[in-house]
């Protein structure tokens, strides 16, 4: 199955159907806190990893994240970063600018971004855990690019798929995709008719009685 198929399928599901499917593998990918910072809308696609550090000389250099966002010639990627610094900026409007003419579909920073009306005014996505002012000129680096980084407890490689909406960010293994999409397809059906069911009059306590999830397992696709 290709990619665009495997994101077209992701892109119909929400971080809580997927964050559910992966409890049921026992696998991780739910991370906490990592939310939409203006009111943006859903992102999902495939990650393209930053790693950044901190500074620590005073010799000039290519600002952090420019020389990944020139390097992008598709537009099914979503910009990982991990590796700043608590209330310094990884993100701003320059940037935004500049990823959203290379249509990235969002930006996803287990850290802090400055100029969020920047982003907000072009239209551009861009989740993390906060909002500050405080630039990461002279402070943050990048160190390197395309590697597995750890966002909020998960390990996440470069082409491993993100979904983030207003519940916060969940990211999938490129190898495990296919058994989580069909995993979630399946919770998603059965979640619909659950809450037709409430609606029809049935009591909730038998609806939502753990039995009724756990038959999810045994369903086919």
């Amino acid at each position: 199955m290709t990619p665009t198929t495997l994101l077209d399928r992701l892109s119909a599901l929400d971080t809580n159907t997927v964050s559910d499917a992966l409890d049921f593998l026992g696998l991780p990918g739910a991370t906490v806190g990592l939310r939409p910072l203006w009111n943006c809308p859903k992102i999902v696609g495939r990650a393209s990893t930053v790693l950044l550090g901190r500074k620590t000389d005073n010799a000039p250099t290519v600002h952090l994240i420019t020389p990944v966002v020139e390097k992008i010639r598709s537009d099914d990627r979503v910009l990982v970063i991990a590796g700043g610094i608590d209330g310094i900026s990884c993100w701003g409007d320059i940037l935004a600018n500049a990823a959203s003419c290379k249509q990235v579909r969002g930006t996803v920073i287990d850290g802090f971004s400055r100029d969020i009306d920047g982003s907000e005014a072009i239209g551009y996505p861009v989740f993390g855990r906060g909002v500050t002012m405080i630039s990461a000129r002279n402070r943050v680096v990048q160190i390197d690019a395309a590697v597995t980084l750890n966002i909020g407890g998960v390990d996440v490689s470069e082409d491993d798929y993100v979904i983030a909406d207003n519940c916060g960010t969940v990211f999938v293994a490129k190898h495990q995709i296919e058994s989580v999409l069909d995993l979630g397809e399946r919770i998603a059906r059965r979640q619909a008719s659950m809450v037709d069911a409430v609606r029809s009059g049935r009591s909730v306590a038998e609806v939502m009685h753990d039995t009724q999830f756990e038959a999810i397992k045994g369903e086919h696709a």
